[in-house]
């Protein structure tokens, strides 16, 4: 199955909110570039298509990681396939048209001088990261407070945030310190940077 495929099922099987549609619309129209956008200039996701490759990855790593026998039995972390879906899929709708592609030269194995395309970060809506992702979403639909959360501290603390917001985000709302697991899973051990 492609990945466009495969987030427009897992979000359809999951997500019935109020105002799911209209942000599946806007995901889905050309007013969006989601599911052909990076994840990244240069790291994980550097290609077209990373973008919603990692909402994918960061889904299927949150399920397995909350479907552990002890994050739920001592850790008390339980929640349902919509607010999983939610958190997983859309913490980096920030990103949306935010890469555009250009070039820059590089020596070849020969020593030439070539242009290698390349993307370049030019981000219209500057509000941050997971905060933007926050205020992306609830323009259609409403977050519960610890949805919101997990969304806004998924960085963990490789973001610039102030780090002991993140440690209570953590501490208050589990599901931030799940997000941040999955995302990093994901990053650093599914995706590849040479993809």
């Amino acid at each position: 199955m492609d990945k466009r495929k495969e987030f427009l099922n897992i979000y359809k099987s999951n997500i019935k909110r109020t105002g799911c549609d209209s942000l599946l619309e806007y995901l889905t129209s050309t007013s969006s570039d989601f599911f052909v956008a990076p994840s990244s200039t240069r790291f994980h996701g550097s290609y077209e298509g990373g973008l919603v490759e990692h909402s994918i990855n960061v889904y299927h790593c949150l399920k397995d990681y909350l479907s552990r026998e002890r994050v739920n039995k001592l850790y008390n972390m339980a929640y349902n396939d919509e607010t999983i879906a939610i958190v997983a899929l859309l913490h980096d709708i920030c990103k949306i048209n935010c890469y555009k592609k250009g070039s820059r030269n590089v020596k070849d194995d020969n020593g030439v001088w070539r242009a290698v395309p390349i993307y370049e970060y030019d981000d219209k809506l500057p509000y941050g990261h997971g905060e933007k992702s926050v205020y992306i979403i609830t323009g259609f639909m409403k977050l519960t407070r610890e949805e919101a959360f997990a969304i806004r501290y998924h960085m963990g603390f490789s973001g610039t945030e102030d780090k002991r917001s993140i440690g209570n985000s953590f501490e208050q709302f589990p599901l931030s310190f799940a997000l941040s697991t999955a995302d990093m899973e994901a990053t650093y051990f599914i995706e590849s940077k040479t993809n």
